[in-house]
């Protein structure tokens, strides 16, 4: 059974008192019986349930999920303060306001421990922020120059194309969605998104609302200098930092893993 939260409900129902639906992109309507938004606006704005949000106005809810947390950030308008008190009354650890893009100095010394491994780290956005010299060679030395997965999945990329089982786009928007509600006001991310949904693609999966956990998927790439790779993709989540390592491998004995073989040098 959930532990009341009274301090949390009467945040929250403070809050919504104090907005006005002009302060949210709302119009005025007809003069209303008490001030403040509706839970039915809020919980519109926030992307949840009218009934969880009266439970947490309420004190009778489990406690808040973070894209719980974000959905209210966003709809109650708060700044960074009010954001830090929201988790903090909800018992939850503060996520930066944008994706973390700096990777740990452990995690970094890993991937350069597998040199049979292509390795790499995502950050929330699909951002490369990290990797080994043979996951550079794989994907034709484009990751210095910064290279983002979910880019290259749905507008194309250079020099090296690749492709994967058909669930990997839903993966890819799965992920995308998470993090536009953990990062509402990220700009970065803002920016991404807008330039994905100039594929008809993805803004046809984003509609859908997909959810896909990390895992194995098998991965074809087109390399320019060794030619097709068949390969394996497993990932792990790195949650504290909202990051992923993709460890990319080939069936032993295979082509592929001899190709791969020729370019870690």
């Amino acid at each position: 059974m959930a532990v009341p939260n009274r301090e949390l409900a009467r945040f929250l129902r403070d809050r919504r008192a104090a907005l006005l639906p002009g302060d949210v992109g709302l119009p005025a309507g007809q003069r209303r019986r008490t001030p403040g938004l509706r839970r039915e606006e809020v919980a519109d704005l926030a992307h949840m349930s009218v009934d969880y949000l009266t439970r947490l106005e309420q004190a009778r809810a489990p406690r808040p999920s973070v894209r719980v947390l974000e959905g209210l950030t966003g709809a109650l308008r708060l700044d960074r303060e009010g954001r830090a008190r929201l988790y903090h009354l909800a018992g939850s650890p503060l996520l930066p306001v944008g994706p973390v893009r700096s990777v740990r100095p452990h995690v970094v010394r890993m991937l350069h421990r597998l040199p049979g491994t292509a390795a790499l780290v995502t950050d929330a956005t699909y951002d490369v922020v990290a990797w080994n010299p043979l996951a550079d060679a794989l994907h034709g030395g484009a990751l210095a120059g910064g290279l983002n997965l979910a880019r290259r999945r749905f507008l194309g990329g250079p020099r090296v194309s690749s492709g994967g089982a058909p669930e990997f786009g839903e993966i890819v928007v799965s992920r995308l969605r998470g993090s536009a509600a953990r990062y509402p006001h990220d700009p970065r991310l803002g920016a991404l998104l807008a330039q994905l949904r100039t594929s008809p693609e993805f803004t046809d999966i984003w509609d859908t609302e997909p959810f896909h956990a990390p895992g194995h998927r098998r991965k074809r790439f087109e390399h320019p200098v060794v030619g097709r790779l068949e390969v394996d993709c497993d990932v792990i989540a790195l949650p504290e930092d909202d990051q992923q390592v993709v460890f990319i491998t080939a069936d032993p004995g295979s082509r592929s893993a001899r190709a791969l073989s020729s370019l870690a040098g």
